[in-house]
């Protein structure tokens, strides 16, 4: 008995080894597909700001002569940023929480907040 519980030990061992292994390898093959998930964010958020941003913000996260701020100098607070774009802001933006999801969300943060001006 104690031989047949050592080999079904082993055998649920390699099986673990096997699949973390496996696992490790699609997860580095996923990585090198889509490159930095950061990188992915970003991407997404500038496509996201492009098509639903820029037109009141300007294409470069700045637009001279208008009410609209220069979002490069956006502080580095995304739970503001999420309110505010959930929300609205002083009925001058209009509230995005019902058009964006929290990824959609979440990636325009990233996008903006790697466009800082330092």
């Amino acid at each position: 008995m104690l031989k047949d519980i050592s080999h079904k030990t082993v055998a649920v061992l390699a099986t673990v080894v096997v699949l973390t292994v496996a696992l490790a390898v699609t997860v580095s093959f996923a990585d090198e597909a889509t490159g930095n998930p950061v990188q992915a964010q970003i991407d997404q958020g500038k496509s996201t700001y492009a098509s639903k941003c820029s037109h009141c913000h300007g294409p470069n996260l700045m637009n001279s002569g208008t009410i609209t701020p220069d979002l490069r100098a956006f502080p580095d607070d995304k739970t503001r940023f999420v309110t505010t774009v959930k929300n609205g802001k002083n009925n001058k933006m209009p509230p995005w929480g019902d058009i964006l999801s929290d990824d959609e969300i979440g990636d325009l943060w990233a996008f903006i907040s790697s466009r800082r001006k330092p």
